[in-house]
């Protein structure tokens, strides 16, 4: 059939149009011709509707063959649809019939079954129930056998409560020996058991009967009483807790012990030690009779004890020590030394030697407070603070619930961050300890500065030898950052969030303004290298001075950066490193953070005041003497010699090469030689006093300026340089750049030879042959020589250059 639509539907797409207006009517003819044409197209019409209609006639076979399988096809399909019918009606239904009947008797049968499972087991059940009520009763009137009758209890426990206080139990249950329901006896004889288990341990513990204590503890949860079992046990090892800790502190109170610096930290420490064992000797015997997590409760009776005991060393040190006396002083201390340092007028001229008799400063000691006293209590306060983060870590661990995740950050239990202790820490240990560190560190800034000593021996004359060792620094500098370190690690020692994010940020603020502000003064007040008259040098001991100072800023910095160094860079491996110390929460990226900020604070406060001490020390002692070394180097030198080298300065050029026994001298690099000589006499001093990395500064402040001094005098040869000459200038101003930064000692030096990039460029231009020339005009490789020089400034290059 399909086949059949399919070639009745390609006849009729090759039939052609009927036809439009457009096409000729024969009616409408006006000429033979057209006439023809019209009885032509219709011609072609006839032919194709004639060919439709065959094609039509041909194709009426193909459908009524397909008609007929049609009628075939619906025949079949109407009997198998009566025979469909006739098996639902028939088999089909009497089957479904017979399945639902089966499905409810399976259904039926199943409930049958599962009350009758339910009646065995609730008779079971209740025979279990009147054993263990007739167990207890037998095991508490005849032998008294309390293990015997507290299992029978525990077992009873494990039967439903719907069983226990059932109506069928109360009826079976109850007999002429015990006529109670058995909930009651089961109730009287677990209140009754509770009582006597407690006179029991009771009584060991006043015999310290370890194998009753422990006998009667593991009969509490067997009887329903667990919570009693684990108070009266927590109180048993209180008891031990207070004796000890009591004893401790009594053996030195009042006595020589207690004047001992780590008197008081070692019994808080005692203590933690104790209550720890305790956790941790018991902890295996209360989870295995008691369930897991149990000793938490355990712990929180103890934390209380340690509350108790802890507070009073607290209190018993903070008034042995006097400390809330220290802190009113400290918190008066005025700070003379530094005040008076900062206010203007102060100069060195004027004022005698702070050491010297005849200006000497109070100390601290003479104004109520002892920095050896607050040296050792902040000792003290470290260890003490350090012992609780320990133990709050310890009792943070055992009390980690069973499905926490052992990777992830610890997390402290409640009952512990609300503790009295807890409190009595933050206001009585972290409080003191902040305050006496920021007093600490200041009063030691202050007092290095007092008691501040420059180094000897030093002299600006190479040809003396120093007789100090480098880095040639003053005092303060050694004392002030021993200070520093011991500082952060104290504070890092506590592993206190609260210590470090106060201590660190204090340390940064006085070093900042009281180490920083100090040496900054005696630059600008004291020791500024100013010439006595326009032209001269400074005062030699004024300059050396002054570069005394800028090496006390290098150093600091060096010695900050390893400070923070060696706490930041360990590894989470090392039992010393942050994330070990700080385990809670982000305590250790904040305390990272926060030896960052330290570090990059100073690096930055002391580079802005060391590029300006550069920047001074080049102004007033190297600056005015570069103009002069230029020129002797240059003195006499001609760059258009003849081509045999006739001319008298030439000759004298030779002939100094002659006499000169050096190598350089020999080369023909009298330049070099000349400059190499004022160079070292000027820098090299200066090289000596300086540190390595503040010398490294200054160079290339003045290598800069060298450079652009040397780049004037180069222009100024225009027309005063033949060919021959140029080699020559090429040559020379190669011998300076090198001998510019080949002076004094140290890495890196090389780097400053680039400042006279453009001044060697000027001189290759100039050199160049005709051919380098016109491929550097083209843009060629040659031009990447040359790349510092714009298009005009090469050109201007090349044109100075006279035939």
């Amino acid at each position: 059939m399909a086949k059949a639509n399919a070639a009745v539907n390609g006849h009729a797409d090759q039939l052609p149009s009927p036809p439009t207006d457009q096409q000729p009517d024969i009616f409408n003819a006006r000429s033979i011709a057209e006439i023809k044409a019209t009885l032509s197209r219709l011609h072609e019409q006839e032919a194709a509707v004639t060919a439709r209609l065959d094609a039509l006639v041909a194709s009426q076979k193909d459908f009524s063959r397909e008609l007929g399988r049609l009628d075939l096809l619906r025949a079949h399909l109407g009997s198998q649809a009566s025979t469909t019918r006739a098996i639902s009606h028939g088999m089909l239904s009497s089957a479904a019939e017979t399945a639902e009947r089966l499905s409810s008797a399976v259904r039926r049968l199943d409930m049958e079954q599962e009350r009758v499972k339910a009646t065995l087991d609730m008779v079971e059940q209740v025979a279990e129930l009147k054993a263990c009520v007739l167990g207890v009763t037998g095991s508490m009137e005849g032998p008294q056998d309390w293990e015997t009758a507290a299992s029978y209890l525990n077992r009873a426990s494990k039967i439903p409560p719907e069983v226990v206080q059932g109506e069928f139990a109360e009826r079976i249950v109850p007999t002429a020996e015990v006529p109670d329901p058995p909930s009651v006896t089961l109730n009287n004889a677990s209140e009754s058991l509770c009582g006597l288990f407690l006179r029991e341990f009771d009584r060991a513990v006043k015999e310290s009967n370890d194998a009753k204590i422990t006998r009667f503890f593991k009969l509490f949860p067997l009887i329903g009483k667990s919570e009693v079992g684990l108070d009266v046990y927590g109180r048993y090892v209180c008891q031990g807790v207070a004796a000890r800790a009591r004893s401790n502190l009594n053996a030195g109170t009042g006595g020589a012990q207690s004047q001992d610096t780590f008197f008081y930290a070692n019994a808080l420490t005692r203590l933690f030690e104790h209550i720890a064992q305790i956790i941790d000797g018991h902890g295996g015997l209360v989870e295995r009779h008691y369930g897991t997590g149990k000793m938490t409760r355990v712990i929180q009776r103890l934390q209380v004890e340690a509350d108790v005991q802890g507070g009073i060393i607290i209190d018993t040190w903070s008034d042995e020590r006097r400390i809330d006396r220290k802190l009113v002083d400290i918190k008066s201390y005025a700070f003379t030394f530094l005040v008076q340092s900062f206010l203007p007028g102060q100069r060195s001229s004027s004022t005698p030697r702070t050491g010297s008799p005849g200006h000497r400063e109070p100390t601290a000691e003479e104004e109520g407070v002892d920095m050896k006293e607050i040296d050792a209590n902040l000792n003290e306060l470290s260890i003490m603070l350090g012992r609780w983060s320990l133990y709050a870590r310890f009792v943070g661990d055992k009390c980690q619930p069973a499905d926490a995740d052992p990777e992830g950050p610890l997390v402290l239990p409640q009952f512990l961050l609300e503790s009295s202790l807890a409190q009595k820490i933050n206001n009585r240990l972290i409080g003191p300890f902040n305050a006496m560190t920021t007093f600490f560190v200041r009063r030691s800034v202050e007092k290095a500065f007092q008691l501040d000593e420059s180094p000897s021996g030093l002299t600006l004359n190479p040809h003396k030898p120093l007789h100090s060792e480098p880095p040639h620094i003053t005092s303060a500098v050694d004392d002030i950052m021993y200070i520093v370190k011991k500082i952060v690690q104290q504070s890092i020692a506590t592993s206190q969030r609260a210590v470090v994010t106060n201590v660190i940020p204090t340390l940064s603020r006085v070093l900042g303004s009281d180490f920083i502000g100090m040496i900054q003064r005696k630059m600008r007040d004291e020791y500024y290298p100013k010439p006595p008259v326009p032209g001269a040098q400074p005062p030699e001991a004024t300059v050396i001075a002054f570069l005394v100072l800028i090496n006390n800023l290098d150093v600091a910095v060096d010695y900050v950066r390893r400070i923070v160094r060696e706490h930041v860079e360990k590894g989470e491996d090392d039992p010393n490193s942050l994330e070990a110390l700080f385990p809670l929460s982000d305590d250790a990226a904040v305390t990272r953070q926060a030896l960052q900020s330290l570090q990059s604070s100073f690096e930055s406060k002391v580079n802005d005041l060391l590029s300006d001490g550069i920047q001074v020390v080049f102004n007033n002692v190297v600056k005015n003497r570069l103009r002069p070394i230029l020129a002797d180097a240059f003195r006499d030198i001609d760059y258009q010699p003849r081509d045999h080298g006739a001319t008298a300065t030439h000759r004298a050029y030779d002939s100094a090469e002659e006499e000169d026994d050096s190598d350089e001298a020999r080369g023909g690099e009298l330049v070099r030689a000349r400059f190499t000589a004022a160079w070292t006499e000027l820098l090299l001093p200066i090289s000596r006093i300086l540190t390595a990395n503040a010398f490294d500064r200054l160079l290339g402040v003045t290598v800069a300026s060298l450079s652009r001094l040397l780049e004037k005098r180069l222009w100024s040869y225009h027309g005063r340089v033949n060919a021959l000459g140029a080699i020559r200038l090429e040559r020379d101003v190669s011998g300076i750049a090198s001998a510019a930064v080949d002076v004094g000692s140290g890495a890196g030096r090389y780097r400053h030879r680039e400042a006279f990039a453009r001044c060697t460029q000027i001189t290759t231009v100039m050199a160049m042959d005709e051919d380098e020339w016109e491929d550097v005009q083209r843009g060629g490789e040659t031009a990447q020589v040359v790349d510092k020089l714009r298009a005009e400034e090469r050109a201007r290059a090349r044109a100075m250059v006279s035939d």
